[in-house]
């Protein structure tokens, strides 16, 4: 009986590369469910804008959304505010930046007076850049 050495084949070596495709398909599916959930993210105001052919995006790059709503609600960005309130959040504004574009969405159905009064708001405020929002009117076939 010998003693020696037993001898042992090779050990398979380590992988060192990095598999990337089940990396790059989690990215994929990432990016296509944030792509479709983006969009219902944003809080929105159910209005009746009025057409326009002329309605157009603006550029602005400092502004906020003011809307008020068929029912006479006020809101300023996201934020539903009552009259004093908003009166004071625009005065603030105002002072902070008076090259601000307030860009104004109001319902059809609100009637003239209020928007006129808003608009009232809005200059004494100190914002003096309006700009009404309105739907892109569809083009007729």
């Amino acid at each position: 009986m010998s003693f020696g050495r037993l001898e042992r084949p090779d050990a398979a070596r380590p992988m060192s590369d990095i598999n990337m495709t089940p990396l790059i398909d989690v990215m994929l599916v990432l990016l296509v469910i944030f792509m479709i959930t983006a969009p219902l993210m944003t809080a929105s105001l159910r209005l009746d804008l009025p057409k326009s052919d002329a309605a157009t995006p603006s550029d602005a790059p400092t502004s906020i959304a003011v809307a008020i709503t068929p029912d006479g609600k006020l809101h300023l960005g996201n934020e539903e505010l009552d009259p004093k309130a908003f009166q004071q959040r625009i005065a603030e504004l105002g002072r902070a930046n008076a090259q601000m574009e307030v860009q104004l969405r109001a319902d059809r159905a609100v009637p003239y007076g209020q928007v006129a009064e808003l608009i009232g708001w809005v200059q004494a405020g100190g914002l003096n850049r309006i700009a009404f929002v309105a739907q892109a009117a569809a083009s007729a076939p």
